[in-house]
């Protein structure tokens, strides 16, 4: 299995590249900001073809790109129908100082013309994106935001592992996702790790949205906020 990731943007989310291999389909996970050339060196590189697009959630440091590499790479594009609006209107997630904030810090305030790609597909619980002999399976996990997911692809490596997780925002090394943004409830979040994060096996290897990789086992032994739920 190929899969390749970079920081990308202010905000440093990171963009991945999963394929079977070298000269594959493949799926480009949260394309954010300034990630469109990364992505163009990346799928040069193993002489890839993009497949899907996957957007864990609507926030615009994880989706920025989404519509140029839809468009220039001609792929569909999957986010969980909670969240596509924000595919247009990606600043309807933030609330009102919060959005004057990012504005100032990262000089938004001559955004791009965001619309929807081309082909949009609905990224629901349980839904499967076959990419080029990868099964890769969606899971809804709200709290986030109402329409935040992870994607989970069996691992075929030599590595002890059974799957790896693109957790987004959702899950990540030592922490969780805020939930104080528009549509965020922390309520909710709290449930979504306690039915979605705690029965998953140990050896799941989870790539977040920010941050250095972990695993299910890690955080279950040392992320507070899962301890918490397992001696609730």
């Amino acid at each position: 299995m190929l899969l390749t990731s970079f920081p990308a943007g202010p905000l440093q989310a990171n963009c991945y590249v999963v394929a079977r291999g070298p000269g594959t389909g493949c799926a480009v996970v949260d394309p954010g900001m300034d990630s469109i050339e990364g992505v163009r060196q990346v799928v040069a590189e193993h002489r890839l073809t993009v497949d899907a697009v996957l957007i864990t959630h609507g926030h615009f440091d994880h989706m920025w790109c989404a519509q140029d590499v839809a468009r220039e790479l001609e792929a569909p594009v999957w986010i969980h129908p909670a969240d596509r609006h924000l595919l247009a209107d990606p600043m309807a997630a933030i609330s009102g100082p919060s959005a004057a904030m990012l504005r100032a810090q990262f000089g938004l305030d001559d955004l791009p013309e965001f619309r929807e790609p081309d082909d949009v597909r609905d990224a629901v619980d349980g839904a499967v994106v076959e990419v080029d002999g990868l099964r890769i399976s969606v899971d809804h996990v709200p709290g986030h935001t109402p329409g935040t997911v992870y994607y989970r692809v069996d691992w075929d490596g030599p590595e002890d592992v059974s799957q790896v997780m693109f957790s987004g925002d959702f899950l990540f090394a030592g922490s969780i996702g805020r939930t104080d943004l528009t549509g965020g409830d922390h309520d909710q979040m709290l449930t979504s790790l306690r039915e979605r994060i705690l029965p998953l096996p140990d050896d799941v290897v989870v790539l977040p949205g920010h941050g250095p990789q972990t695993s299910i086992g890690r955080e279950r032994a040392t992320n507070p906020f899962l301890s918490e739920l397992k001696e609730a």
